[in-house]
């Protein structure tokens, strides 16, 4: 027989086996993200970190003049030197959802009497829809992450410092007087980063726990979130006894 005519072996084709905890069950999403519990406004992070999320304004730098760009990038630089801890800046990049607004004009459209008035309605929402769907037209938000590390406390002693090394979130978790001294000392630094941005013309808002659950979750599912809104966000707790 040819090497032509030689009969192909057939593979078989094994099984994907999906991964199980010792217990059957599949593991949790929640195993995978940075963060272990959202509340009273601040991130704890599974390191036993604290993490807050400003939501900052945007400027059009190149329509100022240019004493009043002098003056911002002298006043962002001084902004700088006052702080004596890291910042993280993010930008995030979506496309431009204009949902809401598209069922408003359609409502309104409704409620005309005027047939005149009624159709341009719905020729400026149609206008609109193919605009922003041609132009492919993205939505740009500023955040600003203030963190703190209760382990870069110089004051505490080694052992202390160790403890919490070890196991972090656990003392995050199980010393809520703790973690209210952690707060006073973040709010120290909000309030030096908030008056910095201010005093570059910036509008700053502190995202709440509300907020911030809509932001990472809108984060992590980029496409479910133009299907569904969360509802109810007061309602959605993050299971921190996974092990």
């Amino acid at each position: 027989m040819s090497k032509k005519n030689k009969p192909i072996k057939q593979i078989k084709k094994r099984p994907v086996r999906q991964v199980k905890k010792k217990n059957g069950q599949l593991p949790s999403a929640q195993q995978h993200l940075p963060f272990a519990e959202i509340r009273d406004d601040i991130v704890i992070m599974k390191d036993g970190t604290l993490r807050t999320v400003i939501l900052v304004s945007s400027l059009n730098f190149a329509l100022k003049s240019e004493d009043e760009q002098t003056a911002i990038i002298q006043g962002y630089v001084s902004f700088l030197n006052t702080i004596d801890f890291p910042l993280q800046v993010v930008i995030q990049s979506r496309k431009l959802n204009i949902e809401k607004y598209l069922d408003k004009l359609q409502l309104l459209a409704r409620q005309h009497e005027n047939e005149l008035l009624r159709k341009q309605t719905l020729s400026y929402r149609s206008f609109v829809s193919k605009l922003v769907e041609e132009a492919d037209i993205m939505d740009k938000k500023f955040y600003v992450i203030v963190p703190f590390s209760p382990t870069s406390n110089k004051k505490k002693n080694f052992w202390s410092r160790l403890q919490e090394t070890i196991s972090p979130a656990s003392i995050v978790k199980l010393h809520e007087d703790q973690l209210a001294q952690y707060k006073v000392e973040m709010a120290r630094r909000l309030s030096v980063v908030i008056s910095g941005l201010q005093s570059i013309s910036l509008q700053t808002q502190i995202l709440d726990t509300q907020a911030l659950i809509e932001l990472y979750y809108n984060t992590y599912n980029p496409v479910t979130k133009q299907k569904r809104r969360i509802e109810d966000m007061t309602q959605m707790q993050i299971d921190t006894s996974i092990q």
